[in-house]
């Protein structure tokens, strides 16, 4: 008997489920429904396309735009011929893009036509080979969608090792410079394999995905889990609230992936009352922890909760909170996925009792490779027992449940975006009547956390938080603008210079 090589590739999970049930629904998207046969098929040709292209195995395929079909064709088509995958952030401006384009070392660009615009000015600057838009002809533009329709479906698909790159997926940094993490096609895998020991799923489950595609939450907690066991997906371009809770109510979903914000919106919409979410097994909530009047609201109608704690890097989840324990234990992040393991330690690396604060570190197989191009931060980032060094602060209970307590990079998480102030301050510093500034979250009732902006003007100067975020504008996306402003006459500051952001968010968080 010949022997069957191991197949990691993330293309496999889709088009070996689409060998084994190719008449099962694999996908709908504003009422267009495709089987897995349909969608396997589709991918294979999107393959070719990039293939015709010029793209290697190793080489780098970007996509920019609202989540669709395209996005997910483009992913497992670059898998299928040993590309590296990068997805972008649609909010990001020109600026932001370019770097990280650039950065990754992008070979074709894959772009939504509704965002071929902000791309179009920065093109000349740009190292790709291709650029290709989503369903539209454009000058200097291929268009995806007809050349797919056109070519022929690829036959072989490329085998690729547990430890190949296969995506990469930026995340900003305390420097300000976005680092791209590497994630490999065993790091995906392991990710779905701890997610089906968690909570669940099946074949004839229905998934929701409104959440972002290019965030790890929107992509690798229900998405591709959802082709690995042969389920439906229903994929929203964006999030509206009485739109997803007339997808729950008439397609009878199973499963949602989404930040407490979104959930809180749905629960504040009028039609909350009358939908039906009998079909509903559980949703999942990540990015932030809810607190205990959304869990009790959704409880009274019948729907329970599984929460997760991980980082891009960790592909996401290094723990899961499920629902059984979302009371018993509230506020907690849960405890350490079937494969992976958590601890906490010490400013010496060494683990702490239980109760005892200290940062959270995480080791499992579906932990990073490390950062494109950043060994030194990689180093910092991963340790040489292979545990990885979170900057979360927080603590285990006597039961081996995870609590967070605080962020060490002092990220600030509003509407489930995570925003790093050191890039927000560099740019907000740029301003003429700025002397010094400081970016922290404040709690808001709406967002979870509001960027907000204190800061010392030089002499004469005055500043509105309207003119502080028109300036900024062009060089962040919305969500990082400041949502207040406060102005003092210094920063507070410890001996060794560094601004002391605890006293800022004592003072301002009592206002």
């Amino acid at each position: 008997m010949a022997s069957v090589r191991p197949e990691y590739n993330l293309a496999h999970t889709l088009l070996r489920r689409a060998e084994l049930n190719p008449e099962r629904d694999a996908l709908e998207f504003e009422n267009q429904v495709w089987t897995y046969a349909e969608f396997s098929t589709r991918v294979r040709k999107a393959a070719t396309v990039l293939k015709q292209k010029g793209v290697c195995r190793g080489d780098r395929v970007a996509f920019l735009g609202l989540n669709q079909p395209a996005f997910l064709e483009t992913i497992f088509a670059a898998s299928t011929i040993g590309a590296i995958f990068v997805p972008l952030n649609f909010r990001l401006t020109a600026e932001e893009l370019g770097f990280i384009i650039n950065d990754a070392g992008v070979h074709t660009l894959v772009v939504d036509e509704m965002l071929q615009p902000v791309v179009d000015g920065a093109k000349a600057a740009l190292c790709c080979h291709n650029f290709l838009t989503v369903a539209q002809d454009a000058e200097g533009w291929g268009n995806f969608d007809s050349e797919i329709k056109t070519a022929d479906p690829i036959a072989e698909m490329v085998s690729v090792a547990q430890d190949d790159v296969c995506l990469i997926m930026y995340t900003s940094g305390t420097t300000g410079l976005p680092k791209g993490a590497m994630l490999s096609h065993g790091n995906i895998m392991w990710n779905n394999i701890n997610s089906q020991l968690s909570f669940g799923g099946s074949r004839d489950d229905v998934f929701l995905t409104v959440a972002p595609l290019f965030h790890i939450g929107g992509l690798n907690v229900l998405t591709l889990h959802n082709f690995s066991i042969g389920s439906k997906l229903l994929l929203l371009r964006t999030f509206d609230a009485e739109v997803v809770l007339d997808t729950i109510d008439t397609k009878k979903v199973s499963y949602m992936f989404g930040a407490p914000a979104m959930f809180q919106f749905m629960m504040q919409h009028p039609k909350f009352e009358t939908t039906s979410f009998d079909s509903v097994v559980s949703f999942v909530c990540g990015a932030a922890p809810p607190p205990e009047s959304l869990l009790t609201t959704y409880a009274d109608r019948g729907v329970s909760f599984c929460q997760g704690y991980g980082l891009t890097e960790t592909s996401p989840f290094g723990t899961f909170l499920t629902p059984e324990w979302n009371i018993p234990k509230l506020g907690s992040a849960g405890q350490a996925a079937m494969h992976c393991y958590v601890r906490v330690v010490d400013n010496d690396n060494k683990p702490v009792a239980a109760n005892e604060r200290g940062e959270i570190c995480i080791m499992g197989p579906n932990v990073m490779l490390g950062y494109w191009n950043r060994p030194e931060a990689t180093a910092a980032a991963i340790d040489a027992e292979g545990w990885f060094h979170s900057g979360d602060v927080g603590y285990l209970d006597e039961d081996g449940f995870l609590y967070i307590c605080d962020r060490l990079k002092d990220m600030v998480i509003s509407g489930g975006e995570n925003v790093y102030p050191a890039e927000v301050e560099s740019v907000l510093f740029k301003h003429e009547a700025i002397a010094e500034v400081a970016v922290i979250g404040l709690p808001d009732d709406k967002w979870g956390e509001a960027v907000t902006a204190v800061a010392a003007l030089h002499e004469g100067q005055s500043l509105t938080l309207q003119e502080l975020r028109a300036f900024a504008e062009t060089q962040l996306a919305k969500y990082k603008l400041p949502l207040g402003l406060h102005i003092v006459s210094a920063l507070p500051r410890n001996p060794a210079g560094k601004v002391l952001k605890f006293k800022l968010k004592e003072k301002f968080s009592e206002r």
